[in-house]
């Protein structure tokens, strides 16, 4: 097979030099041995693993924003911004474009944007709705093997390189070593153990009819069909739901303590050391089975404290609000006002246990699911608290009031709704 130039795949160059732990370096010149210099003044991305190569910075990539390519420049920008708040990322890059001039501009990604794309260099996932195939590669199955490779932490060689051979064509031992402990694929016809070519289009006429007809449809028919389904190609992948979180500083659970309280089960204070070392800004996501709607693969949540950053189309993403019953908390959602926006997606409110609860809340009414947990014990305030087994079955109730939820608005193992 064919394979596609390094500048076409330079976005999984990036990710395989990520898993393998090599340098990557912004540089003012195509040699791979020129020093690093500020991203204002590069005109290449050096990489030192998995082959030693330097790419110009304003390569369009495979990754696509609004269906437009996105430069490499905006890419590795976003990575090396990867652990910091949306509004510093944003910082960053108007700082980026101003010192860059009329030399270009970077992209500023939205959040969804970002945090695929970080997830899928990271390796975390093996496949992002932004990211089209190959061109010489329209299934998609060299670049998705190749990714899964880099996901292992195993350097695969660079897309469009010879097989043993470095950039500038010497030999390189340790790629001989790579190569040299391959499997051998064979074509289409060794696998199927032969070596005369079997012709198979006469299958197509009757896979048609299975292909562009429901089953109930192929019964009801009585003679075949020859007509060609229009769309044969992979689903789209069903987006993460979202959950807001309330950005008040009275709430109990914020950005530090959420994830532990939602996946571990376990409420830790949100200013406690524990809870504050693990801040990861106003964005992380979360893994959770929901077995009601997919029973085979957890679903990823991603948890935002605010909607500055949404297109119009997230809305139908989200799948719960988190509250304190502070009214301000929405001035800048699609449904500002409490009543409406609970109408759309549910609130949940989680207050200390024998606390009053707040006269706005029990006006929302039902669609406001209220838990209660015990207070935090001063002794342990920065310690890990033996005695909260009562946290777990809390945070269950709280995941079947999202679950529930999710599939009344018709959440399947694939799909996500297009409206709430």
């Amino acid at each position: 097979m064919k394979m596609a130039p390094i500048e076409e795949d330079s976005l999984l160059l990036l990710r395989q030099s990520i898993a393998s732990g090599g340098s990557i370096l912004p540089t003012a010149s195509d040699d791979p041995s020129a020093p690093e210099v500020p991203l204002s003044q590069a005109t290449h991305l050096t990489f030192s693993s998995p082959t030693r190569i330097s790419i110009p910075i304003e390569t369009q990539t495979r990754f696509t924003s609004n269906d437009t390519p996105v430069d490499l420049r905006s890419i590795y920008l976003a990575w090396i911004n990867r652990e910091v708040a949306i509004p510093e990322y944003n910082d960053a890059a108007s700082r980026l474009n101003e010192e860059l001039g009329d030399k270009g501009q970077v992209r500023k990604f939205a959040f969804v944007e970002r945090l695929d794309l970080i997830t899928w260099l990271e390796g975390i996932s093996d496949e992002s709705e932004y990211i089209k195939a190959l061109t010489s590669d329209k299934d998609g199955s060299a670049s998705a093997a190749a990714a899964a490779t880099a996901s292992k932490g195993t350097a695969a060689p660079a897309t469009g390189a010879k097989p043993g051979r470095s950039g500038k064509g010497t030999l390189d031992p340790r790629l001989a070593v790579i190569y040299n402990s391959e499997r051998k694929m064979g074509d289409r016809n060794s696998v199927l153990r032969g070596i005369k070519p079997t012709d198979f289009s006469h299958v197509r006429k009757f896979s048609a009819l299975f292909m562009s007809k429901k089953p109930q449809q192929i019964t009801a028919s009585k003679a075949p069909s020859t007509t060609l389904p229009t769309h044969l190609g992979k689903p789209p992948r069903r987006p993460d739901p979202i959950i807001l979180l309330s950005p008040s500083a009275s709430s109990l659970l914020r950005m530090s303590n959420i994830k532990a309280f939602l996946e571990d089960g376990i409420y830790v204070h949100p200013d406690s050391l524990s809870a504050s070392s693990t801040n990861t800004g106003n964005m992380l996501q979360v893994n959770r089975l929901m077995k009601d709607i997919d029973p085979n693969r957890p679903m990823r949540f991603v948890l935002v404290e605010g909607p500055e950053q949404f297109k119009p189309e997230y809305w139908s993403r989200v799948v719960a609000v988190f509250t304190t019953g502070q009214s301000w908390q929405f001035k800048n959602y699609r449904w500002s006002n409490p009543t409406e926006l609970f109408r759309h997606v549910p609130g949940l409110y989680v207050g200390w246990k024998n606390d009053k609860l707040p006269d706005s809340v029990r006006s929302w009414g039902h669609r406001v699911n209220t838990f209660t947990i015990d207070p935090v014990k001063q002794s342990v305030y920065n310690n890990a608290d033996t005695g909260r087994w009562r946290d777990r079955e809390i945070v269950e109730h709280v995941w079947k009031a999202i679950e529930n939820n999710m599939r009344s608005k018709g959440w399947t193992r694939d799909h996500a709704p297009s409206s709430i």
